[in-house]
């Protein structure tokens, strides 16, 4: 009873840390998501800059798996080449080793502080970067908190008559443990959480040093699956080629540093007094090895890998016809004599569209900067699937509403017709505008200016975000989320306005890039604004009946005004 009781426990303080450390990555993504892309973006320059990018981004987003993805999606676009993701990679494990680092010092004393401020922070103001600094200081306080409480779970374990059966066997089972420490961080999806668990129970005096050793060799090795298994579904080789080199590079440093422990004494003392600094730090030296003597080799990785990864038939076939084959319409025609269940119907197609035209614009900024003509095809066709589940979704409304309806009932089919149509647009506005400038720049081998990059990168991020919110208004008819997306719609139109006369006043100075790309620059802002009032519109119905729209306004007053003061200049 007693074992089950702090297993229990452990469970729980795990499941919060794990919590934790994404609640960290995820406020970093949102707050500072367009600048962490444009950091990999010029990650290009070389082999040690592209390391130090992601060192930088894995210590920001506390996970080396998240730059894994990012990486991966850039060398799908064609944005990257196999041997800088690689280079990355081996940075941003680095970076994660530093985040470890640091977390596994006591700063328990901390915890109050972060969770007062970072509560403040919150719920307290409106502006989204400051509330995902609120998120951030709380996913810190509560990883130092779950580390507390790891200490508290795993003390009693020194008294178990089970616990030193099970030390025994690991320690003449270093495979075991290795393997093991492995499959648990690629089950739990976090190397950094993995690493803190490890080192909290070589601190409490559950796991002796040379157990720990093979924890820490075999959780750096289940860090690299992670990611090899989250991008083994992309259709793009390149995307699956990267993790699968990292993995290759780590498997074998781990393996011949496993082996060599077996056979070579190692001097464990040097690397700090306490068992748990000592993996600490072992870990940390480890992933620097790993930089410093796979760095020069990420060129011959990228060929191992394009041998070993390459398109199949069935693949290339595929990527011809389209990026995405085709799914099965989820208007239900047995339901047509029931409006409720047909609406709801209608509403899951709809948010299906909604995807789709989603798919279209999310890569746009990266085919500004390297898109080849043949992905941009690939998407462009995509509009295709959008202009027929548009006409779908309007002949099923039609043919529902010649039933019998209540007038709340047919009021939602009219919203439901309205939004299909703002979003066949939407697809129009990317595959005939956005994707055709795409083309256009890349063709012409044009730059952006700096600041100029900056703001259209910016205002893509603000849409794509404004997308997701548009989609979860369509679902769940939220109050709150229907008026902040016309709050976002205002700010759009602000920031449509101060990009329009920023860019005027490059041109006046005569920088050569504003001067090259001026139409394009102009138009893509004026699409992507577009595109952002279409989506807006799915937001009126909803607020003209709670009487918070009046003439195309947020009414003033009451909440709405509150929130119209919050709004940043």
């Amino acid at each position: 009873m007693q074992f089950s009781m702090i297993l229990l426990h452990l469970s729980g303080t795990v499941m919060l840390l794990l919590w934790a450390v994404r609640m960290v990555r995820t406020g970093v993504e949102r707050a500072g998501g367009p600048a962490l892309r444009d950091v990999l973006r010029r990650a290009r320059s070389g082999r040690l800059q592209s390391a130090a990018a992601g060192t930088a981004l894995a210590v920001l987003l506390q996970s080396s798996t998240a730059v894994a993805v990012l990486a991966s999606g850039f060398a799908a676009s064609g944005i990257i080449p196999v041997s800088v993701g690689l280079a990355i990679l081996l940075g941003a494990d680095l970076g994660s080793a530093l985040v470890v680092k640091l977390l596994s010092f006591d700063l328990s004393w901390l915890v109050p502080l972060l969770i007062l401020i970072g509560g403040v922070l919150f719920l307290k103001f409106e502006a989204r970067s400051v509330r995902q600094a609120g998120r951030i200081l709380i996913g810190i306080a509560f990883v130092l908190l779950s580390l507390h409480m790891i200490g508290e779970a795993t003390a009693p374990m020194r008294q178990s008559t089970l616990l030193p059966v099970m030390i025994s066997y690991l320690r003449g089972d270093f495979l075991t443990a290795f393997a093991a420490a492995a499959l648990f961080t690629w089950l739990i999806h976090s190397s950094v959480a993995a690493m803190l668990l490890f080192v909290t129970l070589a601190a409490q005096g559950v796991v002796p040093i040379d157990v720990g050793l093979s924890l820490v060799l075999g959780a750096n090795l289940g860090g690299g699956f992670i990611a090899f298994w989250l991008t083994r579904g992309q259709q793009a080789v390149e995307a699956r080629r990267i993790p699968l080199g990292n993995i290759l590079f780590r498997a074998t440093a781990a393996l011949a540093a496993l082996f060599a422990l077996q056979l070579v004494p190692f001097p464990v003392d040097l690397f700090g007094p306490t068992e748990g600094r000592q993996l600490v730090n072992l870990h940390l030296v480890f992933n620097l090895a790993l930089v410093v003597v796979c760095l020069p080799f990420t060129g011959a990785m990228e060929r191992l890998v394009a041998l070993l990864v390459t398109d199949a038939p069935e693949t290339k076939a595929a990527a011809a016809d389209g990026p995405v084959a085709a799914r099965a319409s989820a208007l239900d025609r047995t339901v047509m004599r029931t409006p409720s269940l047909a609406l709801a119907s209608a509403t899951r197609e709809l948010l299906r569209m909604g995807e789709v035209v989603e798919l279209m614009l999310r890569p746009v900024m990266d085919f500004f900067e390297a898109g080849t003509p043949e992905r941009i095809r690939q998407v462009q066709k995509l509009d295709d699937e959008v202009n027929r589940a548009h006409t779908d979704i309007k002949l099923y409304l039609a043919e529902v509403n010649r039933g019998t309806m209540t007038p709340a009932e047919a009021r939602r089919g009219i919203e439901l017709t309205d939004f299909a149509i703002s979003l066949e647009r939407a697809g129009d506005i990317v595959a005939k505008n956005l994707l055709v400038l795409a083309q256009e720049t890349v063709a012409k081998k044009l730059r952006f200016s700096r600041d100029g990059w900056n703001e259209l990168v910016g205002l893509h991020d603000r849409v794509m975000a404004n997308m997701q919110l548009a989609l979860n208004v369509l679902v769940s008819s939220d109050l709150d989320s229907a008026r902040q997306l016309v709050v976002e719609k205002e700010r759009m139109r602000k920031l449509e306005r101060l990009s329009h006369d920023r860019h005027l006043r490059r041109l006046q100075s005569g920088t050569p890039e504003t001067i090259e790309t001026s139409d394009i620059h102009l138009e893509a802002v004026r699409a992507l604004k577009e595109i952002n009032s279409l989506l807006a519109s799915v937001a009126y119905p909803l607020l003209s009946e709670s009487g918070d729209l009046l003439e195309s306004r947020l009414a003033q007053g009451g909440r709405a005004q509150e929130k119209m003061a919050h709004l940043p200049a």
